[in-house]
């Protein structure tokens, strides 16, 4: 496996861990209120633009990902999708990354 796939394979894992770890913390303190989250998510304009900003970022991956899975026909690439929606950008896109430069056989 390549350096530069490590990179991707470990800011993907990262990318996954990290974020979950605050969300759970979150979450635990909050009883695991979903309506909570969505409010504290647009607490203050702050909050609000980095919720747009991650939104339309997770929208263009997705873009970005369907175009380049029917082109190349990497299926496997399509987890990226759930992963970014699911988890977060930080996760989505270097996981994507690190589908997308795998050896073809």
């Amino acid at each position: 496996m390549s350096p530069l796939r490590l990179i991707y394979l470990a800011l993907a894992i990262w990318g996954a861990i990290h974020p979950m770890y605050w969300f759970i913390t979150w979450f635990v303190e909050n009883e695991w209120s979903l309506t909570a989250m969505a409010t504290a998510w647009h607490a203050n304009a702050a909050t609000s633009g980095l919720v747009w900003d991650l939104t339309i970022a997770a929208i263009a991956l997705t873009v970005f990902i369907l175009a380049e899975v029917f082109t190349r026909r990497n299926w496997l690439a399509l987890i990226a999708i759930p992963a970014t929606f699911g988890i977060g950008v930080s996760c989505g896109l270097p996981l994507y990354l690190f589908l997308r430069t795998r050896p073809v056989a």
